[in-house]
């Protein structure tokens, strides 16, 4: 006669086998289509799952595989949204004209004097100088302003410093064309004094048309820029130029600037880069002639005639006016990163 307060089940086996040589048996490994028969090891465990179910077990037990997967993903995915532009307008550039309605991916023939049939064509070198010097000159001029600017709100205290910031950082909100009708009835107006300059004393086709709103409508973003790096100079360093016997504006051209030359350079880089690229103002503010300062863009559009559009040479004309933006990123872009990084990790 059993004991009643032996409850143990014969079935029972208490996780071990039989021969009580074997590992134990886990024995929640259940079948997962629901089934109450005890799976007999992990082996089998494995076998029953289903392909999600192995790659889920896999991915919590090696999530480092995950993490490298995601990033390979990832970098697949931003090469191929990016690269693949520039790639389309290299197989258009290269196909000849007339056959370019059978480019699937790769070019239907081998044209490359596209690259020079677009300055034969049109002078696109005029254009493409155009558009350099007018980055260059508002470039010049944003780093000026916004460096003296800069200096007062990120080291100077003054009444009003923080609604001041504020007021600049809403205009840079604006739309480009709320400012385009005054501008365009000012730069249209003849002026004496400018008339031994311009000739007609009006601004119209003149880099002074293009230079001078284009620099205010980028001018924001590098006061905000060089505003926060400014301010992170100590003010020993300044005070020790001071006192060897330099003004503000010594201290600032001497030691500040080249202090913050990450920001400077990131100030720089992103205004020439977006003066570059303009086409609103650049279009309406010039004629479209390369005689009259009209930009690169204005050169690509004028591959597209009245009876036919040489798509080859437009897609030409654009990869070689990406030429000089990507040699500027390529050689700026430690300070670009740099610049953009700064002040994310706390020491």
């Amino acid at each position: 006669m059993s004991d009643p307060r032996d409850s143990t089940d014969p079935n029972d086996t208490g996780g071990t086998d039989d021969a009580g040589d074997g590992p134990p048996r886990d024995p929640t490994l259940r079948r997962p289509d629901g089934g109450t028969s005890v799976l007999e090891d992990d082996r089998d465990a494995e076998l029953d799952r289903g392909p999600f179910q192995r790659w889920v077990a896999n991915s919590i037990s090696h999530p480092e595989r995950v993490y490298r997967a995601m990033f390979y993903v990832a970098a697949i995915f931003f090469l191929v949204t990016t690269l693949f532009p520039f790639y389309w307008l290299l197989m258009v550039a290269l196909t000849p004209e007339g056959q370019l309605q059978d480019i699937v991916f790769t070019p239907n023939g081998f044209n490359p004097g596209a690259f020079v049939e677009v300055f034969q064509v049109i002078p696109f070198h005029v254009y493409m100088f155009n558009s350099f010097v007018i980055a260059l000159a508002s470039t010049v001029v944003v780093l000026v302003i916004a460096s003296l600017a800069g200096y007062a709100f990120g080291r100077l205290e003054f009444p009003g410093r923080t609604p001041l910031m504020l007021l600049v950082l809403i205009i840079s909100f604006f739309p480009p064309a709320a400012f385009f009708i005054p501008l365009n009835d000012l730069f249209n107006t003849s002026f004496v004094f400018l008339e031994p300059i311009t000739g007609d004393g009006t601004l119209y086709n003149t880099p002074f048309a293009l230079v001078t709103p284009l620099s205010a409508i980028f001018m924001p973003l590098a006061i905000f820029i060089l505003t926060t790096f400014y301010g992170q100079i100590p003010d020993g360093l300044e005070d020790a130029a001071r006192v060897e016997g330099t003004t503000r504006l010594g201290a600032l051209f001497r030691v500040i600037i080249p202090l913050s030359a990450p920001g400077v350079a990131t100030a720089g880089v992103l205004t020439f880069i977006a003066v570059y690229n303009e086409f609103f103002f650049s279009f309406l503010m010039t004629d479209g002639q390369p005689e009259n300062w009209a930009p690169i863009l204005d050169g690509i559009l004028a591959y597209q005639g009245q009876y036919e559009v040489l798509y080859n040479l437009m897609a030409a004309a654009s990869i070689l006016g990406v030429i000089p933006v990507a040699i500027l990123v390529v050689i700026a872009q430690e300070k670009i990163v740099s610049g953009l990084t700064a002040g994310a990790l706390k020491e």
